[in-house]
């Protein structure tokens, strides 16, 4: 640091003046509200806070990557000031998928982060987070938030643009091949040959490694819709336009899959030979049954089939967001589990343990990936020798539809919710009866995150403001896929009043 005169920022007082926060998956907000100052001291925040812990040292390289946002590039330059100006070595990873920096610090025992908004529109970004081990947790966030950070006065502008601006270090392309590399060595030779797969690529940062680990797996690889403008693809609510466009490839291309993801790469997107997308949270029993799990973490709003499959001996309920699946792997280690894995219901997956098949081994990745997920779904059809939507037979029929509220206030979401949290559970069933009173009767209530509504029908009705975004989510699950969607349109219709 410059011995010159110097501002003091105390994260805590910028989170609120910028309105930049962590949410479930690392700080975001709107782009213009996430200036070079604002992005220099958040990332000077999380690299002191790991020096003080002693994760990391002066000298230690910190590898950066990001997504296809117009934002990004601007913001990583601004990350990359603040790990030299704090004597670290910015590493370039370029735009490759979250889990491919996760994995690269992970292996080099390298903090690292990603610009990213996910799969929120391009107006808004993001950065993720990661200690040598793999993601922060909720206690790492909470020490960034606690922090004052001290930077050289007159480094920015009144608006917050750096004065003086540092181009990025040259790209360096090894953590991109050694997350294609991952999977090519895990997987037998050749084993998806005969398989027609085509991949939705957009504007994930993924499409590239789906292209180059399918094709090399043998697959026959075809790239489909391809974007140059940014498409906030949401795998937990996916756009009627990315339904409809599935539908059309396979019918007219013939498909064994269509596979995509997220804009960085760690969400996945996967088809039934007919196009039509699962469940994330579906995706994730069949890919924790083909890897052999036997404790499973995902949080409260996942599909219940996972617990009435049988196929699992632990299963952990968690709060929704990474840090809390990871906490609850951790957790599951600690207890002796020696086969643990986490997903979440935006198909996200996560592998706590080194997995071992035919003598094989991939090593632990505990960060969400989508990678993993199309793979092992292809692999379980194919040593079954049935199609995708043969596998999804073999589960209880348990169907779940999900869909949110954009541009609803988080303030608003919390109040909607509280108003069914009188403390007694009579009164708060009567509240809700009142309300969704035409789904019958209440039957148990879960506020591990959100609302979580079970009726004697066993059907669900699930609310949570969105941890990324001015959203109110709505997850429902019932025995059929016409009647969940149905609960779905009438609790997003109950739900779109509440605005007033």
């Amino acid at each position: 640091m410059s011995s010159q005169k110097t501002e003091l920022i105390r994260i805590a007082d910028l989170m609120r003046q910028s309105g930049v926060k962590f949410g479930t998956s690392g700080a975001r907000g709107l782009a213009v509200d996430m200036t070079d100052r604002v992005c220099y001291a958040y990332t000077l925040a999380f690299v002191r806070c790991l020096q003080a812990a002693g994760d990391i040292k002066a000298g230690d390289q910190v590898a950066i990557a990001g997504d296809y946002r117009p934002s990004s590039p601007r913001i990583m330059a601004a990350a990359a000031m603040a790990i030299r100006d704090v004597g670290c070595e910015p590493f370039n990873g370029g735009f490759i998928p979250s889990p491919a920096i996760a994995l690269y610090g992970i292996q080099h025992g390298s903090a690292s982060l990603m610009v990213t908004g996910s799969h929120i529109p391009d107006d808004r970004n993001g950065i993720k987070f990661n200690k040598p081990s793999g993601e922060i947790l909720k206690q790492d966030e909470q020490a960034i938030s606690a922090s004052t950070v001290e930077i050289p006065a007159g480094l920015f502008d009144a608006a917050g643009s750096a004065r003086v601006t540092v181009p990025l270090p040259e790209v360096d392309e090894c953590a991109y091949r050694a997350y294609v590399q991952r999977y090519l060595d895990f997987f037998p030779v050749d084993c998806l040959n005969g398989l027609r797969v085509g991949i939705y690529q957009h504007s994930s940062v993924a499409r590239d490694a789906f292209v180059d680990i399918f094709a090399g797996l043998g697959a026959e690889v075809v790239a489909l819709g391809y974007s140059d403008i940014f498409i906030p693809v949401d795998t937990e609510a996916v756009r009627p336009e990315d339904v409809q466009l599935a539908k059309t490839w396979a019918q007219d291309q013939h498909f064994d899959c269509i596979i995509s993801a997220d804009g960085d790469g760690d969400r996945p997107l996967v088809s039934d030979e007919q196009g039509n997308w699962l469940r994330g949270d579906v995706a994730g029993i069949l890919c924790a049954r083909y890897l052999g799990a036997n404790a499973v973490a995902t949080p409260v709003s996942s599909n219940s089939a996972l617990q009435k499959s049988g196929w699992f001996a632990r299963i952990d309920r968690t709060r929704i967001g990474s840090p809390f699946v990871i906490a609850a792997m951790e957790q599951a280690l600690g207890d002796g589990m020696d086969k643990v894995v986490g997903y979440e219901a935006n198909g996200g997956f996560l592998i706590a343990s080194d997995v071992v098949l035919d003598r094989k081994t991939l090593a632990a990745l505990p960060t969400r990936d989508a990678t993993i997920v199309p793979l092992a779904i292809l692999m379980l059809a194919k040593q079954q020798r049935v199609a995708v939507s043969e596998l999804l037979k073999q589960l209880p029929p348990r169907f779940t539809s999900s869909d949110r509220l954009k541009e609803f206030p988080t303030e608003l979401s919390q109040v909607r919710i509280a108003s069914f949290d009188s403390g007694d559970f009579e009164q708060d069933k009567q509240a809700i009866e009142a309300v969704f009173g035409q789904f019958g009767q209440v039957k148990s209530l879960d506020r591990t995150d959100g609302l979580r509504i079970t009726f004697d029908s066993e059907e669900v009705v699930h609310l949570r403001p969105s941890g990324n975004a001015p959203e109110l989510r709505c997850y429902n699950e019932a025995d059929t896929e016409a009647r969940a969607a149905e609960l779905n349109a009438i609790c997003m219709e109950i739900m779109n009043g509440w605005r007033d």
